[in-house]
């Protein structure tokens, strides 16, 4: 053997030890270890294997992966070894990352090294020796708080034994459930079960039924089990329902003197058809000065909701009503939600406004900030507004025009200034009785759905302004802000690459407005083109979320550089914390605590997302439920996504997404190319990209998985 692979099997040899060694350590964390004793634990008795020993304890001393306590004496150094923090689980990459509670680095945590741990856990985690070139690595050794014990999946109930059939995706494991902890749970049912006991991994974890969803395919149950499985609830608490039958609507004489009177001024509501609570109305009249005179009125929710109430609370955690297909989860008791604060016609409500005059060419000449009451004079649906925009013709025609004219006039001036026209075509379904999708169609904003946008914006940019506008030697006050940054330029970079496959152009460097304007273009130029949905769905991954925050930095969606969330109390709690600091504010009190605030910030923030995941979850469980009847149907598609498992593509003509697995791709061997967004065989050198037109045809309609298969035609 040469000297070049006698050091080779050395140094594997002495690396093998050294590994040896810190699994020996592990094991006995807190036990003092001299060299002797780990030579007879390793089997190496000759004085040759004893000095490898000696030599792999000097390594690791230096390492400061071991600590030498008393001279000869080792222990492994705890405080460089273990680090706390929480787990994330990225998506795309399907890789698990731990992120330090003291702000350190990402340590990548292997899938066999997460033990009983699962995604958002927060854990302690012992560091492996840092190896050269490579991501600092760890293992799970204690789980120290669940980020979530409750799971969805269907019940298995055999002789001997009962288990709860969870999605691989949210726990790799079964759940074992003793038959004195089915809380009558029968085989076959959706049910929601709590893990109770789980230390290890190769055994599976131990838990209890907590609630029976009910009968699998079952429309109710299947929605429900969507928000269990987002950790969203799915009842309302009896007490709080309770709580707000007892609230008082009556409005007194003495609480109308506090507030501006606006009964006698033309008001209305402009909604879906099929809304139950409106938060929202506007008001419009001519002056005698010329100017317009236009109400943007509020429910006034926290009127009637008081601070650290039961139905406050429930508001609290729940922080957003939620939307899925068939129902509205909402975030106050319907009792306020569709009654006491919806503000409908004929009957008087309490409401917090914003009063603007304008002139003709819709520039404010004043504004205030008040309560007030009104009473509504018209319920219109956005269709039944849509109608008299284009015609001309109906109830209060003259005030629905004017409103439509200013609020056109809102729209350019936003638009110069920089704002970013993301208008996608929203997917909507036609459902019978029994929650079955009958039917597919597709709801795109109108004129009249503008018109209320256009004002709701202008409200909320104007509180927000009014609050934070620095003033003359004073700081500006706490304040919850709807916060969207500029968007990430790599991001950006690589969509403006890909789009140059169809031949589009995009700025992606200089001012915000000049970005944003080549993006608009951007967004014209597809307009009515197959690649269109993509393309806007693409710009839209290359945005930053917006989300709510005490640290303002603008929207840069918007172009606005105060902007907050003030028009819907009924449905948004950061609004009701907004309309609370309003309150707080008039009436001279001092600024509040930033950071308690921020953590409501942060929370609503957090309960938004997971509301917005389970209305694609229910949207996307409709498409597999309505194309399961389809088998077999061929449709023309794009491909909308691409990853290593197979090719997305979205059907045109109902915007229904599938996917078509690799493995199905029988006449070559596919590579994934991440960066050119696409597959290419690596024999025949067919490429399958983002953005190719396809045809397709049903093969499969999983709906457990809320999964649909393609196979190519």
């Amino acid at each position: 053997m040469g000297r070049k692979e006698k050091t080779k099997t050395q140094n594997k040899r002495q690396s093998t030890i050294i590994a040896s060694i810190m699994a020996i350590f592990k094991e006995n964390p807190s036990k003092l270890l001299n060299y002797k004793q780990l030579s007879r634990t390793l089997g190496m008795n000759s004085t040759e294997e004893k000095q490898m020993v000696l030599a792999a304890l000097e390594e690791l001393l230096a390492q400061g992966q071991l600590k030498q306590v008393t001279y000869g004496k080792f222990r492994l150094n705890l405080r460089q070894s273990y680090v706390t923090g929480r787990l994330d689980r990225q998506t795309v990459a399907k890789k698990t990352y731990l992120i330090p509670d003291d702000g350190g680095e990402p340590v990548f945590i292997a899938e066999r090294s997460m033990g009983c741990a699962l995604n958002g856990d927060h854990v302690r985690v012992m560091l492996y020796p840092r190896r050269k070139n490579r991501d600092e690595e760890g293992e799970v050794v204690e789980v120290l708080e669940r980020a979530k014990t409750e799971f969805v999946g269907i019940l298995e109930v055999k002789p001997n034994f009962a288990f709860l059939n969870v999605d691989r995706k949210q726990l790799m494991y079964d759940m074992f459930i003793p038959f004195d902890k089915l809380n009558g749970g029968k085989d076959g049912q959706k049910c929601i079960g709590r893990i109770v006991e789980w230390t290890d991994k190769t055994k599976n974890p131990i838990g209890e039924i907590v609630d029976v969803l009910g009968n699998v395919g079952d429309n109710t149950t299947e929605m429900h089990a969507i928000l269990a499985e987002f950790g969203l609830p799915y009842k309302y608490p009896k007490e709080v329902e309770a709580a707000a039958e007892k609230i008082n609507v009556g409005i007194t004489s003495a609480e109308i003197k506090n507030r501006v009177d606006m009964r006698d001024v033309c008001t209305f509501t402009i909604d879906p058809r099929d809304a139950k609570d409106f938060d929202d109305a506007l008001s419009v009249r001519k002056l005698s000065n010329g100017l317009w005179e236009i109400g943007v009125h509020i429910a006034d929710v926290t009127h009637y909701v008081k601070e650290n109430s039961i139905i406050e609370k429930e508001a609290l955690s729940r922080a957003t009503s939620v939307y899925l297909v068939d129902r509205t989860v909402p975030m106050l008791p319907e009792r306020l939600s569709n009654d006491i604060c919806s503000l409908r016609p004929n009957e008087d409500r309490l409401t917090y406004s914003v009063i603007f005059k304008m002139d003709d060419y819709a520039e404010i000449k004043d504004y205030q900030i008040v309560r007030t009451v009104i009473r509504s004079n018209r319920r219109f649906t956005y269709e039944e507004a849509q109608t008299i925009i284009e015609t001309g013709e109906g109830d209060y025609k003259e005030e629905m025009l004017k409103l439509n004219e200013l609020a056109k006039l809102l729209r350019v001036k936003r638009f110069t200034k920089g704002a970013i026209a993301f208008e996608r075509t929203e997917v909507r379904f036609e459902i019978d009785k029994n929650g079955k999708p009958i039917d597919i169609y597709f709801r795109e904003a109108k004129e009249s759905n503008k018109l209320i946008e256009e004002f709701m914006l202008l409200a909320n940019q104007t509180v927000a302004t009014f609050i934070s506008k620095p003033q003359k030697r004073s700081k500006p006050k706490t304040f919850v802000y709807r916060i969207h940054d500029v968007p990430n330029p790599d991001k950006l970079a690589n969509f403006s690459e890909f789009i140059r496959r169809f031949g589009y152009r995009l700025k992606t460097t200089g001012r915000n407005a000049e970005v944003s304007s080549s993006i608009n273009r951007l967004l014209d130029e597809v307009e009515g083109k197959k690649e269109q949905n993509l393309i806007e769905t693409l710009a839209i991954r290359s945005m930053a979320k917006a989300v709510y925050s005490t640290v303002n930095i603008g929207h840069y969606g918007l172009a606005f550089d105060y902007y907050t969330h003030f028009t819907s109390p009924i449905r948004r709690y950061p609004d009701m914390m907004v309309h609370r600091l309003l309150t707080h504010y008039l009436g001279g009190g001092r600024s509040v605590d930033a950071n308690e605030w921020e953590a409501l910030c942060q929370h609503s923030s957090e309960r938004e997302q997971l509301a917005a995941n389970a209305e694609r979850a229910s949207i996307k469980y409709k498409q597999v439920e309505y194309m399961s009847e389809r088998l077999g149907q061929v449709y023309d598609g794009v491909i909308s996504g691409v990853t290593e498992w197979g090719i997305y593509v979205e059907l045109n003509a109902n915007k229904c997404e599938g996917m078509v697995p690799i493995r199905d791709l029988g006449d070559d061997y596919y590579i994934f190319d991440e960066k050119n967004y696409c597959i290419i065989g690596r024999h025949y050198h067919k490429k399958y990209q983002l953005g190719d037109a396809i045809t397709v045809k049903i093969a499969r309609a999983d709906l457990i998985k809320k999964q649909l298969d393609l196979a190519l035609v």
